[in-house]
Order: C-alpha cells, then sequence, then structure tokens
C-alpha cells in the first residue's frame, strides 16, 4: 500500500432501490446483529439477526428474508444478490444488482411441477462502509 492511500475495505450497508421497492441491509449494527428493511407498495417489513439468511456464492452474497408466510399455501421470499465491492476509506460507491421475489407453493398433497417462481426488479443505490 502506498502512503496517503485509503485501505481498501468491503461495505456493510447497502442502501438500495428499484420500481416500488426499498431496501436496505446491514452487516451488522450497534447490537452486533444484521438488520434488512423492506418496504414495497403494500407493507414495509424490518428484520435482524437470524430472521436474516446469507450465503456467499462466487456471484455475489445473497440476503434473503421470508417477506410472507402462510401454513397451509406456501410462502414468499424476499433476496437481494449483493455484488463483490471493494471501498477505498469510509466512502460510498454505487451498485446495480437485482432483487428476487419467490412465491414458495405448497401442497399437503404432493404434487408434480414447478414449486418455486420468481419475480427479479433492477435495484440500483450504494454499498458503504460505516462504523457503528
Amino acid at each position: 500500500m502506498q502512503p496517503n492511500q485509503p485501505a481498501v475495505q468491503t461495505p456493510n450497508q447497502y442502501d438500495l432501490s428499484g420500481k416500488h421497492l426499498h431496501v436496505t441491509y446491514s452487516t451488522s449494527g450497534i447490537d452486533g446483529k444484521p438488520h434488512f428493511s423492506y418496504q414495497d407498495l403494500q407493507q414495509t417489513l424490518s428484520f435482524s439477526g437470524d430472521e436474516i439468511r446469507s450465503i456467499e456464492t462466487e456471484i455475489g452474497t445473497l440476503v434473503s428474508v421470508t417477506i410472507r408466510m402462510t401454513v397451509d399455501t406456501g410462502g414468499t421470499t424476499f433476496s437481494v444478490l449483493l455484488p463483490h465491492v471493494n471501498i477505498p476509506g469510509e466512502q460510498s460507491v454505487p451498485i446495480q444488482t437485482f432483487g428476487i421475489t419467490t412465491l414458495h407453493k405448497f401442497s399437503i398433497v404432493p404434487a408434480s411441477g414447478q414449486r418455486d417462481f420468481y419475480t427479479t426488479a433492477r435495484l440500483k443505490g450504494v454499498a458503504s462502509r460505516v462504523f457503528f
């Protein structure tokens, strides 16, 4: 590293929006837990801790939350694909990605056929390195 050059870090906060959709995700908050907020035209939801599922893949980090759950018909999850990002110092950098809403069909009687149905949304926003 050269003198006067800020260290490159990974983001810990994401603020993303697309058509009728706004998502914020922090990998850790003051309480040491991750936080995720989801807002669409019908609802605003907040998640923390183990309500948020995250998995690293070669194409980025997939972060998912359950936005609707029903006992007998399935549920709906929302996932955002976070790209790999390097941030110089305490800055924000623009990012573009996708949000994926998945309708999970469930039936008490096992049936053949597709059970997960996807809707994607383009998201734009910023990835930041913040200190809590």
